[in-house]
């Protein structure tokens, strides 16, 4: 158990400061609560982050993805290259649009889908291709938007975990037809709940603000069939406070991932790309003997840790069992490996020094109890 005097280290801490509570509450007294201009500021704001395209802010990341997938104009009879080794909104918005996801592998080192496994899993159906930037790290857009390009398909990136992130200088969100975050309690910025979705199409776009309005941008004129799936003003006021400080938030977790690395013994830390921009929403470490043992005693020793994603989506119950109806099975070697021995370790801003060392000892003192 750790020291009287030492606190637990949690794996993720979200912040909320005076600046978002003040921000919520003038949006409160203003009285205009939700889809007003707090939205249409931070909407521009998240819009420098992304290379300047058009943004447009949802409720939730999981909100972003489907609406974008039903703006491509996907749905029954199509197929959607996603990664199994990801949270399962990934895979939950495209059989939500009645498309069907295709699951395919991982690299090793990024933990992102593999463009080799993308390219072979292309058929006649395939229209869109998912990436998903895994815990930060950008997935090789260099080598997926080729191959888009190649077969006419759709790139609709899922940067839930990736504010910030960047390859060759370009930030995610930036390279497909759509890139969707996600602003959850513990992504690196927050809005309490919230999403947005980056597209350089401004018909795209205005499809998108349709459907996020119940279908109408006038009210009582609906052009198409929506939903609402609105952003509220206190979101987004918070989510505007959250992007100022993300840039230097975006430096601890680097400067945290650093020592981190350095430190380390006995666990394989996390790889990055050659000119990738990893923003560390997780710090996840391979461990190669018990891991759910290993999670256990670095909670003994005050230390959290997370487990994502200790079940691939292919294997959870709402895709597992249609597949075996059909006989259809997936080999995904790299992504039973990861979901097997993946331990995401506390990299996030709040940490002090004496957080960061205590890390290094826990972890260190696994591999010396071995």
């Amino acid at each position: 158990m750790p020291g009287v005097d030492q606190e637990f280290i949690p794996a993720a801490r979200p912040v909320i400061g005076e600046e978002e509570i003040e921000a919520a509450v003038r949006v409160l007294r203003s009285g205009r609560v939700v889809q007003g201009p707090e939205v249409a500021a931070f909407e521009e704001e998240f819009s420098e982050l992304v290379a300047g395209r058009h943004c447009v802010a949802v409720n939730s990341g999981t909100s972003a993805l489907q609406l974008t997938l039903l703006a491509l104009g996907i749905g029954p009879g199509d197929e959607v290259i996603v990664p199994s080794f990801s949270f399962a909104a990934s895979a939950n918005a495209v059989r939500l649009v009645g498309a069907e996801p295709v699951f395919v592998d991982i690299e090793a080192d990024s933990f992102c889908v593999d463009p080799a496994a993308v390219e072979a899993a292309v058929t006649p159906r395939t229209v869109a291709i998912m990436p998903v930037h895994l815990y930060g790290h950008p997935a090789a857009m260099d080598k997926l938007m080729p191959i888009a390009e190649r077969h006419g398909l759709a790139v609709v990136e899922d940067a839930a975990q990736a504010h910030g992130a960047a390859l060759n200088g370009q930030p995610v969100g930036s390279f497909g037809a759509a890139g969707c975050f996600s602003f959850y309690p513990t992504k690196n910025m927050h809005a309490l709940e919230g999403g947005m979705v980056t597209t350089a199409d401004a018909h795209v776009a205005r499809t998108l603000r349709l459907l996020r309005n119940q279908g109408m941008e006038q009210r009582y004129a609906n052009e198409i069939v929506g939903a609402n799936m609105r952003m509220t003003d206190v979101a987004a006021a918070i989510g505007r406070e959250q992007l100022k400080k993300l840039p230097e938030w975006t430096e601890r977790r680097i400067a945290n991932a650093a020592f981190l690395d350095a430190g380390l013994n006995g666990v394989a830390v996390p790889p990055v790309a050659d000119h990738a921009r990893h923003v560390y929403h997780q710090y996840t470490v391979r461990v190669s003997g018990d891991r759910d043992a290993a999670h256990s005693a670095l909670a003994e020793a005050g230390v959290g840790s997370g487990v994502y994603y200790p079940t691939p989506i292919h294997r959870l119950k709402p895709y597992w069992e249609p597949d075996q109806k059909i006989n259809r099975t997936w080999d995904l070697p790299e992504t039973e490996r990861a979901a097997a021995e993946v331990l995401s370790l506390p990299v996030h801003p709040s940490l002090s020094q004496d957080d960061l060392e205590r890390v290094v000892a826990a972890v260190n003192a696994l591999g010396d109890a071995q």
